[in-house]
């Protein structure tokens, strides 16, 4: 069994592959569990719906207005409530059957992946900034869980999107469930190819962005949220929309992409992030990133770690491993996670709380799988 990451393709972020008489065979037992946040705040957590009454949706026109399903997560006063669930049952079931084909994991051992986030949790007083979090096309929201905790645990507000027939499956409040079908499973790209769903990516966060900062908010505990303090971060195509989001929004003032191509590279001038594989990111070997690097005129970072692939910088690193997928010297997910989460939460902090971050300096003795690129 393995995952497979095709080099090009408009439905890849990663696919996992059981052969008979494997590890999935017993994967029923299999208990998956996220990594502790590492802040001093409890998380709480709401489910927000939104739609856009200005636009159609662009993948399935027919299914009216563009729709959108946002988690939003947030340093909390105290952790009451309930546990906020990974994600729907019908969410993990459509998850396993476009990424996991023939992995005998039921789905009710991935939506019930422990997380540590409460629902409706009751908020802590003060303004915090705001990071937007967009996963990788064909993935749910959920799969940035890890990264979305660990920011409000530091004390972020966190809005974790997911883009409407872009995602493995998006539980709507009416209880349907929607798929990335229209989108993934068409012949050929869309028309402009993955650049035009990075595009529409860009206009989907302004509307978040609206509506979260606006002068009436979508969200019952906007009034945390400090509008001049906006950072974006996201993996795979996500990464992309970060810094597409940036060129086209001033109100975003750092970016982090983590793993993923640029369609195309655009010129930016404020903070950002650049952290992937060493196999796949190393200057030379991602030409959009090359290429990316010499547009950006401010503060930026180019970072590989060593012995990852591209689940590495999401939650599926944690079923990957727990299944028996990992390669023999694959880092171990827990630990690529807390890099991805050290690296991520240092930038935001040095740019959106305006705290010098050494980590950010240079190479670390005690992160000796990171390495920093200056081409």
């Amino acid at each position: 069994m393995k995952f497979r990451l095709p080099a090009v393709a408009l439905t890849a972020c990663l696919t996992l592959t059981a052969a008979p008489g494997t590890a999935a065979a017993a994967s029923a037992s299999i208990q998956l569990e996220l990594p502790r946040p590492t802040g001093p705040n409890p998380v709480g957590r709401d489910i927000l719906p939104l739609v856009d009454s200005a636009r159609k949706d662009p993948w399935v026109p027919e299914s009216g207005l563009r729709r959108l399903m946002v988690s939003m997560y947030y340093p909390a006063r105290s952790a009451t409530g309930g546990p906020a669930p990974y994600m729907t049952t019908a969410e993990a079931a459509s998850l396993l059957q476009r990424k996991a084909p023939g992995a005998k994991i039921p789905a009710e051992v991935v939506s019930g992946t422990r997380t540590y986030a409460r629902a409706g949790a009751p908020p802590k007083q003060g303004r915090y900034p705001l990071v937007v979090l967009s996963p990788g096309l064909g993935l749910p929201r959920a799969s940035l869980t890890f990264l979305a905790e660990d920011l409000a645990s530091r004390a972020y507000v966190v809005a974790l999107v997911d883009h409407a027939y872009e995602s493995s499956g998006t539980t709507l409040p009416d209880g349907r469930t929607i798929t990335c079908a229209p989108l993934c499973d068409q012949p050929k790209p869309p028309e402009g190819g993955q650049a035009a769903i990075t595009a529409n990516r860009t206009k989907d966060i302004a509307f978040v962005l609206d509506e979260l900062t606006g002068r009436h908010p979508a969200w019952k505990n906007a009034r945390m949220i400090a509008p001049k303090r906006i950072g974006m971060a996201g993996h795979s195509l996500g990464g992309d929309a970060s810094a597409a989001t940036m060129a086209v929004d001033r109100r975003v003032r750092a970016g982090v992409n983590l793993d993923g191509t640029f369609h195309p590279a655009v010129p930016l001038d404020r903070p950002f992030l650049l952290m992937g594989s060493r196999s796949d990111h190393v200057p030379g070997k991602d030409h959009t990133w090359d290429d990316g690097w010499t547009k950006m005129s401010g503060w930026k970072r180019w970072l590989t770690v060593a012995a990852t692939d591209h689940a590495s910088f999401t939650d599926l690193s944690i079923l990957q491993q727990a299944a028996g997928l990992s390669g023999p010297d694959a880092l171990p997910a827990r630990r690529s996670l807390e890099i991805t989460r050290a690296y991520v939460g240092a930038f935001f902090d040095q740019h959106l709380k305006g705290r010098k971050q050494p980590l950010l300096d240079g190479p670390s003795p005690a992160n000796p799988e990171v390495a920093f690129h200056n081409p």
